[in-house]
């Protein structure tokens, strides 16, 4: 008995200290696109569902985390901040600009900045402030609208799709003629990049016609299952999703799901370390690569 108390007490002791030191701890991966529409080469990095997180003083070490990449733009997959009332929007705006002087930022929101307008009765005024910060940075979300980088062949839409589409248990049916509703027609002279907060969607995505989708909303599964590398619930409450994290593929369409940066709803993550994404984009030449290194 005293050694079935002992090995007890050590799994747990064990598995504390997986929960601590995965929540505040981040790994950067890298993945490479090739495409014939791209005109030079440049690099992006991908950061979703900060949650208002903070690595080190000021944000100190994911500051110095990006900046040692050195990005030609970042690209914002949502949720940097949480939709709680009278909760500060001072951690996002402030990691925004710190880097908003230094880099173009392509913003398109998550279903948190989303809820902030929704429900005014809820959460005051708090939507306006949040985007009258970004504008002062000089940050205007992509909301259902893209920007063309011509330099580059480069197109960067963000989607914004309704709060129906994050229902808990179950995801709701999206038609096909929902996407070009709300984004218009992808043009196949641009390689197309599509920022979309739930990656559920990831095959109406590609039909729609994303090259590359960026996605989120995750957290990874919050834990992920040893050896399987399963994550293990999404933030709707789905036991083991089929999109959880990583890089997925739908005919010629890639989408990278990050795992995301911060914690909320489930506040721990457990072998499922946050994930900073840096994405290189090249006209055909370029080996593909999918390289990890921690932090």
């Amino acid at each position: 008995m005293d050694i079935l108390i002992t090995l007890i007490v050590g799994a747990a002791v064990a598995l504390l200290w997986v929960m601590l030191y995965d929540s505040n701890r981040f790994v950067v991966k890298k993945f490479m696109v090739e495409d014939k529409r791209i005109k030079k080469r440049c690099r992006g990095i991908l950061l979703t569902d900060l949650h208002n997180k903070r690595y080190g003083k000021d944000n100190g070490r994911l500051l110095t985390a990006i900046r040692e990449q050195r990005p030609d733009f970042l690209l914002i997959g949502g949720d940097l901040l949480t939709a709680k009332p009278r909760a500060s929007l001072k951690p996002a705006l402030e990691f925004l600009r710190a880097l908003g002087g230094e880099y173009p930022i392509y913003y398109a929101n998550g279903n948190h900045e989303h809820r902030l307008k929704l429900y005014p009765e809820t959460y005051g005024d708090m939507a306006q402030r949040y985007e009258a910060g970004l504008a002062e940075i000089g940050v205007r979300p992509l909301v259902n609208s893209h920007i063309d980088l011509p330099e580059y062949g480069i197109s960067i839409y963000g989607s914004e799709i309704g709060k129906y589409f994050y229902k808990r248990f179950r995801p709701g049916k999206m038609h096909p003629e929902y996407l070009p509703e709300i984004l218009g027609q992808a043009s196949r002279d641009f390689f197309t990049v599509l920022l979309a907060h739930n990656p559920d969607y990831f095959p109406q995505y590609a039909a729609w016609g994303a090259d590359l989708t960026l996605s989120g909303h995750i957290h990874g599964g919050v834990a992920r299952v040893p050896f399987w590398g399963k994550g293990v619930i999404s933030p709707t409450w789905r036991m083991f999703p089929k999109y959880d994290g990583g890089v997925f593929k739908e005919g010629e369409a890639v989408m990278i799901l990050s795992r995301g940066m911060g914690i909320h709803t489930i506040p721990v993550r457990v072998f499922n370390p946050a994930e900073l994404w840096v994405v290189e984009f090249a006209p055909p030449s370029c080996p593909d690569t999918a390289v990890q290194t921690g932090r």
